[in-house]
Parts: C-alpha cells; sequence; structure tokens
C-alpha cells in the first residue's frame, strides 16, 4: 500500500496527510555569504530546496564561508524541519561554513528552543526588525 492509499490518522494535520509543499527559497550571494530566504514552512518539503541550493553553493562557491537562512517569512516548523537545519550544518562543517538563523519569528524560535537546537546555531536579528523596534518605542526613525 503507497502513502496516497493509507487512511490519515485520526486528528493527524493536514499538511501531513497531503504531503509538504516545497516552500520557495531565494539565494542572495554577497562575497563569501550567502543568504537564503526561505518562504512558507519549514517541514521535509523544505528538504529539497535547501539542500539542493545549499549543495549547489558548495560545489559552485569554493570561498564560501557563511550561510545565511532568512527565516522572517517561515510560518511554521516540524521536527523534520528541524532535521533539515541540522543537515544543513552538517552540509557546511567540513569546510568551516557557518549556517546563521536570521531573524527566525517566535513560531519557530519556541521549537528551536525546546529541542535544544537553538543553542547550536548563530541567530542574527535582521536590521529592519531593529529598526522596527526603534519607531515603536517612539526613537528615532
Amino acid at each position: 500500500m503507497d502513502d496516497t492509499s493509507a487512511s490519515p490518522a485520526q486528528g493527524e494535520p493536514e499538511r501531513q496527510r497531503n504531503g509538504d509543499a516545497e516552500p520557495e527559497v531565494t539565494t542572495d550571494l554577497d562575497g563569501d555569504v550567502a543568504t537564503l530566504t526561505l518562504g512558507g514552512e519549514l517541514t521535509e518539503g523544505a528538504r529539497r530546496p535547501l539542500v539542493r541550493t545549499m549543495t549547489d553553493l558548495m560545489l559552485g562557491r569554493p570561498d564560501l564561508r557563511r550561510v545565511r537562512l532568512d527565516l522572517r517569512a517561515a510560518t511554521y516548523l516540524n521536527s523534520a524541519g528541524m532535521a533539515v537545519l541540522v543537515q544543513l550544518q552538517k552540509l557546511g562543517r567540513p569546510r568551516g561554513v557557518d549556517v546563521v538563523l536570521v531573524a527566525p519569528p517566535v513560531a519557530l524560535i519556541r521549537p528551536l528552543q525546546l529541542s535544544g537546537l537553538w543553542l547550536r546555531f548563530p541567530v542574527e536579528e535582521h536590521q529592519a526588525v531593529e529598526d522596527d523596534r526603534v519607531d515603536r518605542e517612539g526613537g528615532p526613525g
């Protein structure tokens, strides 16, 4: 019996029953730093586009030193998504390429903290987030 004919478990989220759609991944290169921007859910569906992009960067950019994973537009993270993050980190490790999480939203921060992965990845706040905070607090801007 294949996955399409199996009956879903009661209470199983819709996203798991219908398979994970691949989220959009865009790449921006700036010297030895690549920024991958993920739009959508960080689940098993994100594995193929993220690993393919990371592999292409590793093969095509011998000077690559840092991969910034911009997560501002990510909406959901599950354990398969966490495994993807670890896989990206393992792909870069032999060449000394750091994987940095950029501005993860609260929906991603909490699962990363609970799993212990929060301490495994460097995290950058995005400048626009900081500027917005200053504007809201009535400071310069």
